[in-house]
């Protein structure tokens, strides 16, 4: 059984940052690719950044390039997500999630294993 535990959201006001961390409970991959999804109200769950554990090779979602910096301990399955210039549309509950291999791929519908999920509100 994986599990996944994510920390670090809150709320605050535009232009600020925030650091979003995850740990993975689990030895079952051997090379994994982790990263971080959000859904918004109203809207479908989307992946914004994801990393490879072996080649760390990573994917950001056109809106946050440049804002938000992925990073990946393998030795302690963890992942986190740094985010600065945080803007109200960044307003949503942010997820992380594992599967293994080395490919990045941040459709969530080919993600099994998922944490509860922190919330990230951004005010203008």
């Amino acid at each position: 059984q994986v599990q996944l535990v994510e920390s670090g959201g809150g709320l605050v006001q535009a232009g600020g940052s925030l650091r979003l961390s995850c740990a993975a409970s689990t030895r079952t991959f051997s090379s994994y690719i982790m990263g971080w999804f959000r859904q918004a109200p109203g809207k479908e769950l989307e992946g914004i950044s994801v990393i490879s554990s072996s080649t760390g090779s990573t994917y950001y979602v056109e809106s946050v390039k440049g804002r938000f910096t992925i990073s990946n301990d393998h030795a302690k399955n963890t992942v986190d997500l740094q985010m600065n210039s945080l803007k109200p549309e960044d307003t949503a509950r942010y997820y992380c999630s594992i599967r293994g291999g080395s490919t990045l791929i941040s459709d969530p519908r080919l993600y099994n294993y998922w944490g509860q999920g922190t919330p990230v509100i951004v005010s203008s």
